[in-house]
């Protein structure tokens, strides 16, 4: 595998959203500014609540197939790797990690056998596109933290996605969760979402290296990112943080995960979080308290890190 310089472009974007110039500048920009190589697109599907069993990838809101592919074809073109990464949300804000069964099928209680089945179309679909538009990865599934216990249907799943893409896959699943998947063995690449406190990337790198070690696979952090406000250096996870604006504190952290991953040469590389298709003015990059570099001083970071790789 390749070391991946990338950083995930256009979560949480709706229908018509990415067929503007401004989705392509946007997207122009963050390899210009960021030096990229390779984009992780993010098209967003939802199901109502944790306990839904339907997933509404065909809902009127979810990007059309059409805008997806251009998209595909435009970061092609600009000679980035494309990183295709249909993501599950819930509805009604509750984190995806939360969506539970019954371990055992019971009368007239929502299935994991039935969730199973929904999922399996809707990213089975998104397979068939991503060898379409020749994606160089493609990623199953996204921090689904309840679901990774589910050892067969994960690997019907991936045999399922096995024939309709013929590309490398892999599974980004949530930060201290790398050593209990039992099923790494089924997939290309083993990713996961590294929003480590800033003083415990070296106990964390040691744990994920020895799953790395177990298993043979390359490895990259799918997700990886931090706030700019206070106080996110040590709760990177948490997006509902609340604190002021501290644009300097983004870039500490950022500056601390390079320094201690480069120490680890099992470490692949990185899908930074994030870059939005429509970005704010870059005269308001200084009042922004998300994880968005644009603009901000963890921004140029990145890009001298990149570079350098």
């Amino acid at each position: 595998m390749d070391f991946i310089n990338g950083v995930t472009f256009g979560f949480m974007s709706q229908r018509g959203e990415w067929e503007d110039e401004e989705a392509f500048k946007s997207l122009r920009l963050l390899k210009e500014r960021c030096a990229i190589d390779h984009v992780i697109l993010a098209v967003v599907v939802e199901q109502p609540t944790i306990h839904s069993t339907e997933i509404e990838w065909q809902a009127d809101s979810v990007l059309s197939d059409r805008e997806v592919m251009g998209v595909i074809d435009y970061a092609h073109e600009l000679g980035l790797k494309v990183i295709l990464k249909p993501m599950l949300n819930v509805s009604n804000g509750i984190w995806r990690a939360h969506i539970n069964f019954f371990d055992h099928d019971v009368p007239c209680e929502p299935k994991w056998s039935d969730w199973f089945a929904s999922y399996t179309d809707f990213i089975s679909h998104y397979a068939v596109l991503a060898e379409e538009t020749k994606c160089e990865m493609f990623v199953i599934g996204c921090e689904l933290v309840n679901s990774d216990r589910r050892e067969r249907q994960w690997r019907e799943v991936i045999a399922a996605v096995r024939k309709e893409y013929q590309g490398e896959i892999t599974y980004n699943c949530d930060k201290y969760q790398e050593n209990h998947i039992a099923w790494w063995d089924a997939v290309d690449v083993i990713s996961s979402s590294g929003y480590y406190p800033i003083d415990r990337w070296e106990q964390e790198l040691q744990r994920i290296g020895q799953v790395v070690e177990k298993y043979n696979k390359p490895f990259f952090f799918c997700e990886a990112g931090c706030a700019s406000r206070t106080g996110a250096k040590w709760l990177p996870n948490n997006w509902e943080l609340d604190g002021s604006v501290d644009l300097m504190e983004q870039k500490e952290w950022y500056e601390e995960m390079f320094k201690q991953t480069s120490r680890h040469k099992w470490v692949g590389g990185f899908g930074l979080w994030d870059w939005k298709a429509h970005l704010y003015q870059l005269e308001e990059s200084n009042k922004d308290s998300d994880y968005a570099l644009f603009g901000k001083p963890a921004e140029e970071t990145v890009r001298n890190y990149f570079k350098n790789k």
